[in-house]
């Protein structure tokens, strides 16, 4: 293997779990990242060597958590994190960065969070299992997206069965409730003009009470989720339909064709047009 990998997983349509990025490298002693604010989990697990993890707590002040081989850290969207490799013995990692609506659960239940990002396995010998649900991953670009993310499932598994500090999953809280109502609200919904307040009415919640039961539990604010579901549906029309980017853009709520192109290159990093350039299904 070389001293780095990294791969992009490109479709979005998988909303209960899916995964962004993933890569493994060996570093140079003191090789740093940071400080930098993620907008997806991201996992690292140490293969070998050792470095030092800061995560800034509630007062912006960085906490500083040293992880060996056999450890994984944890980095929470929307919190600041630097790391770094150790000076004689510079790590070796595998990581993955995901996201989906039932991330946050499976975080939570592998006891991880900004507050306790340090992962230990509940024995050594998992270790080598983990590692490998991780590397699988990593070595599979030519794999298909359906395959892709059953690894994912795959490797979730692992670090929440694995985890010295993993919890139970409590069932039936209120909050998950409302998520689960909104959620289906937007995929019923989502090619009308809906806001956040339609969908806190329609929870029967105060919007910003909504907005902070819909974060706790998906992890995304009710817009960003709004806006990367309708994105999604524009994604998918546009890779297998010839209608025009405006219709697409009508047909997921956006009757502005410049605020479509805006928002999808939000998500995308690319316009409609050009996403459907290098995406486009032909029929042979």
């Amino acid at each position: 293997m070389t001293n780095h990998l990294f791969s992009v997983f490109q479709d979005e349509r998988f909303m209960d779990l899916t995964i962004y990025q993933y890569g493994y490298e060996k570093c140079e002693p003191l090789h740093s990242f940071g400080p930098y604010v993620r907008n997806n989990y991201l996992f690292h697990y140490v293969i070998s060597g050792k470095g030092c993890l800061h995560a800034n707590d509630e007062r912006g002040e960085a906490v500083p958590h040293n992880i060996e081989a056999g450890n994984g850290f944890l980095i929470e969207p929307g919190h600041v994190t630097t790391y770094f490799a150790d000076n004689d013995q510079p790590w070796e990692y595998v990581w993955v960065e995901f996201g989906g609506l039932r991330a946050k659960e499976c975080v939570e239940l592998a006891g991880l969070s900004h507050k306790s990002p340090v992962y230990r396995l509940a024995s050594p010998e998992y270790g080598e299992t983990l590692q490998e649900r991780m590397l699988t991953i990593v070595k599979s670009q030519n794999a298909s997206n359906m395959e892709m993310i059953g690894h994912l499932y795959l490797f979730l598994d692992c670090l929440i069965k694995y985890s010295a500090s993993k919890k139970q999953l409590q069932g039936g809280k209120l909050s998950e409730f409302y998520a689960r109502e909104a959620v289906v609200y937007i995929e019923h919904n989502y090619d009308q003009d809906i806001t956040v307040e339609d969908i806190a009415k329609k929870c029967q919640l105060d919007r910003s009470y909504f907005g902070k039961v819909f974060k706790k539990v998906v992890g995304q604010s009710p817009q960003e989720f709004l806006i990367r579901y309708r994105m999604t549906k524009a994604a998918d029309a546009l890779i297998i339909s010839d209608d025009s980017v405006g219709d697409i853009g009508l047909s997921v709520g956006y009757p502005n064709l410049l605020h479509f192109s805006r928002a999808f290159k939000g998500v995308y990093g690319v316009s409609p047009r050009e996403y459907r350039q290098k995406n486009k299904i032909i029929d042979r």
